[in-house]
């Protein structure tokens, strides 16, 4: 299997998923316990969730599930959020600080994993984005996410259902992230914070160079928001999944008119 699936399209908009993917190597799935193969950490479905929802979009998603490396993270292994509890550039735990190994990967696996699947895809990510940005004089990365509402482990309380992410506003011209708070703001019974636990990770932030054209959102949805429920086996609440689609599709359609708006700008 391909570490990275690309469907170029002609819109200002390039949907970034890294986090769908299930597929592990035998060698690999042989190495993780019986935790760790549940694969629980995964964003569910996030890729059917946004399938359609702008026509011309481009998407780059990455195939291998994000405990053989995870596509964004720092590729040297720094931390997203010094200090705080989190998962690395090839987790050790679970989002619950649970163990997922058997035998843990080494250094020399580590490495492996970066040149076969972590590289690719953004190698892949990066020249999507010249592309779009050639087209347009502008590319918009918006990197599509999903996780648990509840996960003590990584944060209190329950998650906010839309938690935009821009580095405390400096991987997008404002104008982007005002639309997107906006939206999210209005969507009736949903709730939204920006920059809260989730401030975008290393794809967000390494790609969100607005000087450059190159502008970049996360958005961390909360899996209430569209899954029955939040365990195994992870099934897709239709109802709920089209009622979140409305808003997402609203998001994306508005941040593709946006772009000419805001090309050049910082």
């Amino acid at each position: 299997m391909t570490p990275v699936e690309i469907h170029q399209g002609n819109s200002p908009i390039v949907l970034g998923l890294p986090h769908t993917g299930t597929h592990v190597p035998d060698n690999i799935r042989a190495q993780l316990n019986e935790r760790g193969r549940g694969l629980g950490d995964t964003d569910w479905h996030i890729h059917s969730l946004y399938e359609g929802l702008l026509p011309g979009a481009t998407t780059v998603r990455a195939t291998f599930h994000r405990y053989v490396i995870d596509a964004n993270r720092d590729p040297s292994g720094q931390s997203l959020y010094p200090g705080q509890n989190t998962t690395g550039l090839v987790p050790l735990t679970d989002f619950d600080g649970q163990d997922i190994w058997t035998t843990p990967p080494s250094e020399a696996d580590i490495e492996a994993r970066r040149e076969t699947f972590h590289a690719p895809y953004h190698a892949a990510l990066q020249a999507e984005l010249e592309r779009v940005r050639d087209l347009h004089g502008i590319a918009i990365l918006y990197d599509c996410h999903s996780i648990r509402s509840h996960i003590p482990f990584l944060f209190d309380g329950t998650l906010p259902d839309f938690n935009i992410g821009t580095n405390l506003g400096t991987t997008c011209a404002p104008a982007i992230e005002a639309a997107v708070q906006e939206i999210c703001a209005a969507a009736d019974g949903y709730t939204s914070v920006t920059n809260g636990r989730f401030k975008g990770g290393w794809t967000t932030r390494h790609y969100g160079r607005p000087a450059e054209g190159l502008h970049a959102i996360q958005m961390e949805l909360a899996q209430s928001t569209y899954l029955e429920t939040e365990a195994a086996p992870w099934r897709m609440d239709d109802d709920k999944a089209e009622r979140l689609r409305a808003h997402l599709t609203s998001i994306l359609t508005t941040l593709a008119s946006l772009a000419p708006t805001v090309k050049g700008t910082t």
